[in-house]
């Protein structure tokens, strides 16, 4: 069983920057394919980055390509998210998930375990 645990989160202004941290324990943490999905109110869930157990491979979605970034700290079972130029329509909560499924560096679903999630708010 993996454990996964999100902070981060706030209240920003549009333009603004934010940093999510996700903290993993159960697993070898480089064993797994890390990923960040995100949900508004309302919507679906949506896929926003991936990345590969080496850290070497990313895969974004096209609402935050050039935006956001992806990146891990094996040497301290944690994964990252940083947010700039964050809009009003990033608004949602943001869940880390951990995936052990082989045959491609990433992913985008599914996913085998996740987090409680973290509210991001972006005022316009």
């Amino acid at each position: 069983q993996v454990q996964l645990v999100e902070s981060g989160g706030g209240s920003v202004q549009a333009g603004d920057s934010l940093r999510l941290s996700c903290t993993a324990s159960g697993r070898t943490f480089s064993s797994l394919v890390m990923g960040w999905f995100r949900q508004a109110p309302g919507k679906e869930r949506e896929f926003v980055a991936a990345i590969s157990r080496g850290g070497g491979s990313t895969d974004y979605g096209d609402s935050v390509k050039g935006r956001f970034t992806i990146s891990r700290d094996n040497s301290k079972n944690t994964m990252y998210l940083q947010m700039n130029s964050l809009k009003s329509e990033d608004t949602a909560v943001y869940y880390c998930e951990a995936g052990s499924r082989y045959g491609a560096l990433v992913y985008r679903t599914p996913y085998d375990y996740w987090g409680q999630g973290t509210q991001v708010t972006v005022s316009s």
